[in-house]
């Protein structure tokens, strides 16, 4: 016995240096850019390796703003989609943990205890007899993993459990910007209801001064129908824009997990700073986004599991056996004449199988080459991603200059149409133009504020988070 366990220990550490069957793994390369066409070239190409387990930092704290700074920690604390993602990398984890457990032999115990009596009537020596059985064995099977199959099996795991990692940081991520985006989104309201509310008050005021002139004979009913029109028009934008906040209160309830009953966010009309991001280089890219980790750790995957296809069309060698004790009563049980014991190999050889090897062997090659082609796009759509919000950021820099010298030459003509107004100089028509182009401009500028704050948003969603103003 003795022997035979020491025999069964040299032959495991033999097999375990014989290299498994199936091909061994080697990441796609894929020649990255040497620079983004929105952005010069700050640093030297080099090849992209995943860092998708590095800290990506509280980069929403370069928007200067306390409010977002709460609202992500109560997100990333209480949000149920992201508990659901701890939950799915806990699972894959403990799959992980399954795979590897089948590499090691299974011990088990099974104690039992019968009685029984034999029947009178067969061809039985010893008939009318009674008998009590106790039986207390440890039972031991083992896979020997000779082929690497179980090896195979547990790099698959172990590559999936590190897809469901990165793609709980995808999904950290993506709540962290879907918060801030919604926040902008939600002061941007505040900012355009701050605006058309004073329009609102303008517009009473010019009410109660046409009114008074047309009681005086100086002014027309018509003017008068004109001023109750536009503040009637502005009051209904300013419902509007009350209706669209609300909304965007009640999303960021639901992100922050909170019941919208009761979560508010304060008005606020104050101006978030729009940071300036540096994308780097694009090979950078490669690891710094999440989901590219987790379609490359997929890949991973895939490839491992065509050597557990392979390994099935080779011997399955096992090991199975008992040790123990058996007697027909307790106060022997446990003496050394009760000892029993059994070990012995099995071996099981596929021989026909009707074409499943080959069939889940066609199959797990295709399942490789659809993770290649699924990783090349992912890597591809992160660069457009990025070259998008490049663009974007550089395009409405350039909107918003220009739409700034719009407001102030609307401010300007508004001062001057009223003046002429107030000297009887022009109609009251003149001033509703003015006025409601300055508005307008007015607002398309607040509106192109939160847009520039979403933009820059996308832009450090899309180079995978972690950016700070430090690098």
């Amino acid at each position: 016995m003795k022997l035979t366990i020491l025999s069964i220990a040299a032959f495991s550490t033999g097999y375990a240096a014989i290299p498994s069957v199936g091909p061994e793994y080697v990441r796609p390369s894929f020649e990255s850019p040497p620079a983004y066409r929105e952005a010069p070239i700050t640093g030297s190409w080099k090849v992209g390796e995943p860092a998708d387990t590095s800290k990506r930092g509280e980069w929403w704290t370069v928007f200067g703003d306390s409010g977002l700074d709460r609202l992500e920690q109560f997100a990333l604390a209480r949000n149920q989609d992201l508990r659901a993602a701890v939950a799915r990398v806990e699972e894959a984890a403990a799959s992980a943990g399954s795979a590897r457990s089948a590499a090691w032999p299974q011990l088990a115990a099974n104690p039992s205890v019968a009685r029984g009596r034999t029947s009178d009537t067969t061809a039985n020596p010893f008939p009318n007899s009674v008998s009590t059985d106790f039986n207390a064995p440890l039972l031991m099977s083992w896979e020997l993993d000779i082929f690497g199959r179980i090896r195979r099996l547990s790099e698959a795991s172990r590559a999936d459990a590190e897809a469901s990692a990165a793609t709980f940081e995808s999904v950290r991520l993506s709540l962290t910007a879907a918060v801030a985006d919604t926040y902008f989104s939600l002061r941007g309201a505040d900012r355009e209801a701050e605006i058309v509310s004073r329009t609102v008050g303008l517009r009473r005021r010019e009410l109660q001064l046409v009114s008074a002139q047309a009681r005086s004979g100086t002014g027309t009913e018509l003017d008068v129908a004109r001023a109750q029109t536009e503040l009637a028009s502005t009051e209904t934008d300013l419902d509007s824009i009350r209706v669209r906040r609300e909304s965007l209160q009640d999303a960021l309830a639901v992100l922050a997990g909170e019941s919208a009953t009761s979560f508010q966010v304060a008005v606020s009309t104050s101006e978030a700073v729009v940071p300036v991001v540096a994308p780097g280089i694009p090979s950078d890219l490669l690891e710094r986004r999440p989901d590219i980790a987790a379609a490359e750790r997929s890949l991973s995957s895939a490839n491992a599991r065509i050597g557990v296809a392979k390994a099935a069309f080779f011997p399955a060698i096992s090991l199975t056996g008992g040790a123990g004790f058996e007697s027909a009563d307790t106060a022997n049980l446990l003496k050394a004449d009760s000892r029993i014991w059994s070990i012995g190999p099995s071996l099981y050889l596929p021989i026909f199988q009707g074409g499943r090897n080959t069939a889940n062997l066609r199959r797990a090659r295709a399942a490789y080459e659809e993770s290649v082609a699924i990783y090349r796009e992912q890597v591809l759509v992160a660069f457009r991603e990025v070259q998008e919000a490049l663009a974007a950021v550089r395009l409405l820099q350039d909107q918003f200059a220009d739409q700034d010298r719009a407001l102030a030459s609307s401010e300007r003509a508004s001062q001057l149409a009223q003046t002429r107004f107030k000297a009887g100089y022009t109609s009251y028509l003149d001033v509703i133009d003015a006025e409601r182009t300055e508005l307008s401009n007015e607002r398309l500028a607040a509106q192109l504020t939160t847009t520039r704050l979403t933009t820059a948003i996308a832009l450090i969603k899309a180079l995978g988070g972690g950016w700070s103003q430090k690098g």
